[in-house]
């Protein structure tokens, strides 16, 4: 090869191959895009139909009065209105606000404590299933055990009569029942918590521990500077779960609450979930299924804009270890 063919060469290299192309771009895509349809159809028709389909219908209804049957009235916002100006709504929104934050401080203070102490211990791992189990007891289960246990003649006041309590407390009055409910949706959920929290402390390396003990770090110290950054996404993962549950309270208010022997729980006892359900189906002697409608959507939107503000808050650089 000559010096001039050898610089039109490096001048002018040969173009790189590239795939085979055509209108529809190339052949690895098109291919994809056949099978998007097969695979990706059937799930997308699935969430439409449960999802996405009743998603805009309860906006509409939230838009109309409803009795549920019959023809219906569009109204606009006016149940949203109504909502907000109900005493109701505003003390079921206030108790459930007390039941995200309150309950869960104290969730989450147990688990985070109960994990530092059962994390060195010998029988770890049956200390975990026992703390487990409550949770799985349904939510029903206990509300009607613990009916029994605080009613005037339950177990809680024949105990405190041999110590010389003549007059035991009305557990179940309407100004004492609500902490009780607090109480026991702390014992039901705190072990749940707690196994999630002691999964992400156990996934530690050893040795950032070794380099604590190196180091000289006290136990405060590894406890910021290890545990908390290595454990925030799963504080995260936990806050985000502990938001959507807590809104959705309502199997053992309604038993616990009923347990007193009103039928319906005490007003003070409501959570939106229970508001929402008395307003469609119970308590009314019409059926009010837009104000119904419109309450489980702005329970829903308080529940998105507490996800993402958590989200947002607890954002942190990810930690590869």
């Amino acid at each position: 090869m000559s010096a001039s063919t050898l610089k039109r060469t490096r001048r002018n290299p040969a173009p790189a191959l590239k795939p085979e192309q055509g209108r529809g771009g190339s052949s690895i895509e098109r291919q994809r895009r056949k099978l998007l349809v097969p695979f990706v159809g059937p799930a997308f028709l699935f969430y439409t139909v449960l999802f996405i389909v009743p998603a805009i219908a309860a906006v509409w209804i939230s838009l109309n009065e409803w009795a549920g049957s019959g023809p219906m009235t569009f109204v606009g916002f006016k149940n949203y209105i109504q909502v907000f100006q109900d005493p109701l709504f505003v003390k079921s929104f206030g108790n459930t606000l007390l039941l995200l934050f309150v309950v869960g401080a104290a969730i989450f203070i147990l688990a985070f404590a109960m994990t530092l102490v059962l994390r060195d211990m010998a029988a770890k791992k049956i200390a975990r299933n026992v703390i487990f189990f409550p949770h799985l007891i349904n939510a029903l289960v206990f509300g009607i055990l613990a009916g029994f246990i605080f009613n005037p003649g339950g177990m809680v006041n024949s105990l405190l009569k041999p110590l010389g309590v003549t007059e035991p407390p009305a557990w179940l009055a309407q100004d004492n029942i609500f902490p009780l409910i607090m109480a026991t949706m702390v014992l039901t959920t705190t072990g749940y918590f707690t196994t999630i929290i002691m999964a992400g402390v156990d996934r530690i390396p050893p040795y950032f521990y070794e380099d604590c003990a190196l180091a000289g770090a006290t136990a405060l110290q590894r406890l910021r500077y290890v545990i908390l950054p290595l454990t925030w996404d799963v504080f995260g993962t936990c806050a985000v779960l502990w938001t959507i549950s807590s809104v959705k309270i309502f199997e053992i208010i309604w038993v616990f609450g009923g347990s007193s022997g009103a039928g319906l729980p005490p007003t003070q006892t409501w959570s939106v979930a229970v508001y929402t359900y008395v307003t469609a189906f119970s308590g009314m002697s019409t059926p009010a299924y837009g104000a119904a409608t419109a309450s489980a959507i702005i329970s829903l939107a308080l529940v998105t804009v507490l996800v993402v503000l958590l989200r947002r808050a607890m954002r942190r650089d990810a930690i590869e270890f």
